[in-house]
């Protein structure tokens, strides 16, 4: 009698289906373009933050900006990937038009209005990745109201500053302080800023409680619950990229991370109400009309 060996493939292998061993292929996901939305090609490994679509030679290409700047363009279409996923790059969807429509700061968006000749009155915000959150959100509505947001780099020297601009009724000044809590360093500066001359009725400091404008975000928009606690001594952003699991090496890591996290935001609804309501404020200080 012929020894008696164990069929791994099974008894009759057009029963059963596919066999146990066969892998099935990952579902490709649709994703529409969005700006500033992080993906990697996923022939050439390069990965980078989307900046625009655009048609050379009849074929519409996507332009991605990786790391030290460096831009690249690829075909619209499969061959992408997002957070190690495969998916399809498609052209936005045209949005039906319900009401009136808005602009991200849930203001009526003014269709075709051009931008209003700069005020002398300005808002300041202590670094870039605060003012490009201010100008996603709330562009619409600076441009309209000709209101300039410039950066400062920090608050060490904000006394100086505002010395320099020297506000007055047609000249305001609103300034947004990050980590402004009680006997903070920023809330010291504050002080002595609105104690300066000139600077009641014609300069507001206010600000969030965060310690980084990242944090004003909603978690949600990242898949938190909450942000991660960064212990001191820790750079904020460095911790909050590695605790995501992501990039955080050097400038370009964090560049590419806050891209990554910038894309997430659709309006203010994805905004602490701590940091939209202080904006909402300082546009409101710096566009009054003086009697």
């Amino acid at each position: 009698m012929p020894a008696s060996f164990p069929d791994r493939y099974g008894h009759d292998v057009l029963s059963s289906g596919p066999p146990a061993h066969h892998r099935q292929r990952p579902v490709t996901r649709e994703v529409p373009v969005q700006r500033d939305l992080v993906v990697e090609e996923a022939s050439t490994g390069f990965t980078g933050a989307i900046q625009r679509l655009e048609k050379i030679a009849g074929e519409i290409v996507v332009e991605l900006e990786g790391r030290g700047g460096v831009r690249r363009t690829f075909p619209l279409g499969p061959g992408f990937m997002i957070d190690g996923k495969p998916v399809v790059l498609t052209r936005p969807a045209p949005r039906a038009a319900r009401g009136p429509k808005r602009s991200a700061s849930g203001s009526v968006y003014v269709e075709g209005a051009k931008a209003r000749t700069a005020r002398a009155s300005r808002i300041w915000v202590e670094g870039t990745h605060d003012a490009e959150l201010i100008q996603k959100v709330w562009g619409h509505d600076l441009r309209i109201e000709g209101i300039v947001v410039e950066q400062l780099e920090g608050a060490d020297n904000l006394v100086e500053r505002v010395q320099h601009f020297s506000p007055s009724p047609g000249r305001r000044l609103g300034i947004l302080v990050d980590h402004l809590v009680r006997g903070s360093k920023e809330s010291r500066i504050a002080a002595e800023v609105m104690a300066l001359p000139g600077a009641s009725g014609n300069v507001a400091v206010l600000g969030h409680p965060y310690v980084d404008v990242w944090q004003a975000i909603k978690p949600a928009r990242v898949g938190l619950r909450e942000w991660p606690h960064i212990p001191r001594g820790t750079d904020i952003k460095v911790g909050t990229l590695a605790a995501l699991g992501w990039p955080h090496e050097d400038a370009a890591d964090i560049g590419l991370g806050w891209k990554r996290i910038l894309a997430t935001v659709r309006s203010y609804a994805d905004v602490e109400p701590t940091l939209s309501g202080r904006i909402e404020e300082l546009i409101d200080f710096v566009t009054v009309e003086q009697s």
